[in-house]
């Protein structure tokens, strides 16, 4: 059905690069969520009222803010897709995480009256009445709020929206939330225990705990988390690919929206080559990225001596000794300036954000590595830069122990 809806309503369906195809896709789930929500909440409401039934009405308003959520996510895509003005410059796709932030707040209201009411409920219980028709009810909306929990999933995945992806994992809450109202409205049915109060209590939970989390998902993006192991891998990765890139260091990723990045790295190229030759390599990759990965990537060129042999060695041992202290660790930006008493060793080194030394307790032990290594009769001093990664690091950092 996913596929065939795809399909019928979206053109070039397969380019979600695209933001007009983005936009197309949040078009068809927001209507999507709009008409299967507001379905199942009449039909929820008026089983609720007829048969008096407090966590089956909570169910259907949960359903009711689920179409409201749809209707802003929907909102949300539309004005996302506005072109850049002079007063926003880099668009207007965090509009996304601002309708993702409204509808998580509408969730934790619904959410809190509804616990109200079900408190109400099970403090002055009222009989409610059993009925075959409340039973296919709920078994119709846990079957459709199935299909929409693998219809959003896998529309949020293509396009890489968090919003649709939270939307599915609601779809999936609200399964288990009406789940438990059949099982209460079963087993009252079968042996007068008034459970529709406890039950009307945990939807109303399961409500709060899916704003919580719709809340952390829109709010870290507008904080500026940090980019993704696999968008960074695969931009070292790419950008590493084209002939004549020898290293890269210092990459940063901004995210004006989904859809919306603008990256800049440092790239290594050999200082022999002709300097247009490298200008030209860098102009094809920042090309590479804007047309096929719709990234806005910026390179500053690094030229670094290839054809000395000494600095070539001493930056092989130094990378080493800096390696032993943690994986976690690189070097960029080497040079080497020889004196008459001693050679200075010049170089940055990259820091993960959660590593274990502090920069002067890591600073002293480089420098303390580079001091004490065998190097023959030449003494080396080590001029040690530290520099804080703003991209994402794999793995967790590791020392060797010592300081």
């Amino acid at each position: 059905m996913t596929d065939f809806l795809v399909k019928r309503f979206i053109k070039n369906s397969t380019d979600v690069n695209d933001p007009a195809v983005r936009t197309a896709y949040g078009n068809l789930a927001g209507a999507v969520g709009i008409f299967c929500n507001v379905l199942l909440c009449a039909a929820k409401l008026a089983v609720g009222t007829l048969f008096g039934s407090i966590s089956i009405t909570a169910d259907a308003v949960n359903n009711l803010s689920d179409a409201s959520s749809s209707v802003i996510t929907l909102v949300g895509f539309r004005l996302s897709a506005k072109p850049a003005d002079d007063e926003h410059p880099y668009g207007h796709a965090r509009i996304e995480y601002l309708a993702g932030l409204a509808v998580s707040v509408m969730i934790l209201v619904i959410g809190v009256e509804l616990a109200r009411s079900s408190i109400g409920k099970i403090l002055s219980p009222t009989a409610v009445e059993f009925s075959l028709v409340t039973v296919a009810v709920l078994l119709l909306s846990i079957g459709v709020k199935l299909w929409m929990a693998a219809f959003n999933k896998k529309v949020g995945r293509r396009i890489g929206s968090a919003a649709l992806e939270a939307t599915a994992m609601d779809s999936r809450n609200d399964v288990i939330s009406t789940a438990a109202v059949l099982a209460a409205s079963v087993v009252s049915g079968l042996t007068g225990l008034e459970l529709d109060g406890w039950m009307g209590l945990g939807v109303a939970l399961f409500i709060l705990w899916s704003g919580v989390g719709i809340l952390k998902e829109t709010v870290d993006p507008l904080l500026g988390e940090a980019p993704s192991e696999e968008l960074t891998d695969y931009i070292g990765k790419k950008v590493m690919s084209y002939d004549g890139v020898l290293g890269t260091h210092d990459l940063m990723v901004h995210d004006y929206g989904p859809g919306r990045r603008f990256a800049s790295v440092h790239v290594e190229m050999a200082a022999e080559n002709d300097v247009m030759q490298s200008h030209d390599i860098i102009d094809n990759i920042e090309r590479d990225f804007q047309e096929n990965d719709h990234i806005s990537l910026i390179i500053h060129y690094d030229p670094i001596l290839t054809g000395d042999d000494a600095v070539g060695t001493a930056r092989e041992w130094v990378k080493e000794l800096v390696g032993s202290i943690s994986p976690q660790l690189s070097i960029h930006d080497f040079r080497m300036v020889q004196g008459p008493s001693h050679t200075n060793l010049i170089f940055d080194t990259v820091v993960p954000h959660n590593f274990p030394l502090s920069d002067a307790a890591l600073r002293k032990r480089i420098q303390s590595l580079v001091e004490t290594h065998d190097a023959g009769e030449t003494k080396y001093y080590a001029v040690v830069t530290i520099d804080h990664s703003y991209a994402a690091i794999p793995g967790a950092c590791k020392t060797d122990g010592k300081e």
